[in-house]
């Protein structure tokens, strides 16, 4: 590290920051010909958008970007430590701004930290044209983004950065490091390669391993090694690929072990997928998976505690809240399991396709209205809170589909009381025929 110390030099993400749109890696539906940034721009254009996309792919970079393309006045802010006041001390520069014929653009990173009241706060300087904003956010922003701010802003997704365009990016930076560093370097094809898979995308984290790699890499050779990432990184992450056969075995040994209620096995994969670079969201969206897939009824709190987990981990991050997925991983392994609403899902995608749209039985049909009423809507529903009526005289499958059954509960865990419940239910039916 001394050797870039004295050297007094930013980051190699920083160093290779692209100074125009035409150098921009990636992003091709965006910034292509056809892509509706390109259009905007040909047109004099810049409109407020929420880029959503992973860590690494060019947010901050396209914002400044766009701002240069259009000559406006470019701020930037960070949703974790900014508030009401800082937007507006910009807001009232976007109004001088206006008001002289310029533009303003702010650049919010991490916009979905914001909550609905400074969101809201947004709403005018965008809505008068004082800001432009660009928003940042790795989260989707349906969930995170209230309704009216996206009703004035358009959602460009961007995308990870591929394979190819990680291997050229890293190319660059190779002849970079020669430059900053007047000393000779040389990275194999498959040593790129490697940089680029343990980079999965992220652009940022591609060029910090480089970068560290080549600083510790000892002066008097030129020639970087699998040995060298290997040490540097302890082994860990170059064994494991997101996107190779080590990937799905490992998480379908982590599945297997769950569904067979053993715990321990459990949390040893979750553990090696996570020591190994595993997206810790990712994991806990295959325990959400599931828990509905493999425990459903048996344990209907399952699928909540799965949920929480994620939260959890959204709140806490790392390593704190990776103890939430450890504490799930064991809850859904010794969990009563049951896969019956899984395979009702295929039997009911089966049964649509063959028999294809069939009409709602007119007793179930929604009739707010006199006509629809008149036209036999809603004939003979009788509701069986208020009427006091056995429910099971309630026919609401269409007429072809009546009598079949779709959901068929194990018995396990609390599906023994649905199973139980259903019985009853059909003993009823037989008994009103």
């Amino acid at each position: 590290m001394e050797e870039r110390l004295n050297k007094s030099l930013p980051p190699l993400a920083y160093r290779l920051r692209p100074q125009s749109l035409e150098e921009f890696a990636g992003q091709h539906h965006l910034l292509g010909e056809d892509g509706f940034i390109s259009r905007m721009l040909a047109r004099g254009h810049l409109d407020s958008m929420i880029f959503w996309g992973p860590p690494g792919c060019g947010k901050t970079t396209l914002a400044m970007l766009l701002a240069g393309a259009v000559e406006a006045d470019f701020h930037r802010l960070s949703a974790v430590t900014a508030g009401v006041a800082d937007i507006r001390k910009i807001a009232q520069i976007g109004r001088k701004n206006l008001a002289a014929g310029d533009r303003t653009v702010l650049f919010l990173d991490e916009i979905h930290r914001f909550n609905k009241a400074q969101q809201d706060f947004l709403l005018a300087p965008v809505e008068e044209g004082s800001l432009i904003l660009l928003g940042a956010t790795t989260e989707n922003p349906s969930f995170s983004i209230i309704t009216p701010l996206l009703s004035r802003a358009r959602v460009a997704v961007l995308k990870a950065l591929d394979l190819p365009a990680s291997r050229s990016l890293l190319e660059k930076a190779v002849k970079r490091l020669e430059i900053d560093y007047n000393r000779r370097f040389s990275v194999a094809k498959e040593v790129l390669e490697k940089i680029a898979i343990y980079a999965e995308g992220d652009a940022r984290r591609g060029l910090n391993l480089l970068e560290m790699a080549f600083i510790n890499l000892n002066p008097e050779r030129i020639d970087l090694t699998l040995a060298d990432l290997a040490a540097l990184l302890d082994g860990r992450e170059l064994v494991y690929d997101r996107d190779g056969e080590e990937h799905f075995n490992q998480i379908s040994a982590f599945i297997k072990s769950m569904r067979a209620g053993d715990p321990d096995a459990a949390l040893y994969w979750l553990g090696r997928m996570l020591q190994s670079g595993e997206d810790p969201l990712y994991l806990a969206r295959r325990m959400i998976r599931f828990a509905s897939e493999d425990i459903g009824n048996a344990a209907p709190q399952a699928l909540q505690l799965a949920i929480n987990a994620r939260q959890a981990y959204e709140i806490l991050g790392s390593p704190e809240g990776e103890l939430a997925l450890y504490q799930v991983a064991t809850y859904l392994a010794t969990a009563p399991k049951s896969d019956a609403v899984y395979l009702a899902m295929k039997r009911i995608t089966k049964e649509i396709k063959k028999s294809g749209n069939q009409p709602v039985p007119m007793q179930v049909r929604n009739a707010p209205a006199g006509l629809l009423q008149e036209l036999g809507y809603g004939a003979g529903y009788v509701n069986p809170h208020r009427d006091k009526i056995n429910p099971v005289l309630i026919e609401a499958l269409p007429e072809k589909l009546s009598g079949a059954s779709f959901y068929e509960p194990a018995g396990n865990g609390y599906e023994a009381t649905v199973l139980q419940r259903l019985k009853e239910r059909e003993q009823l039916k037989k008994g009103c025929k």
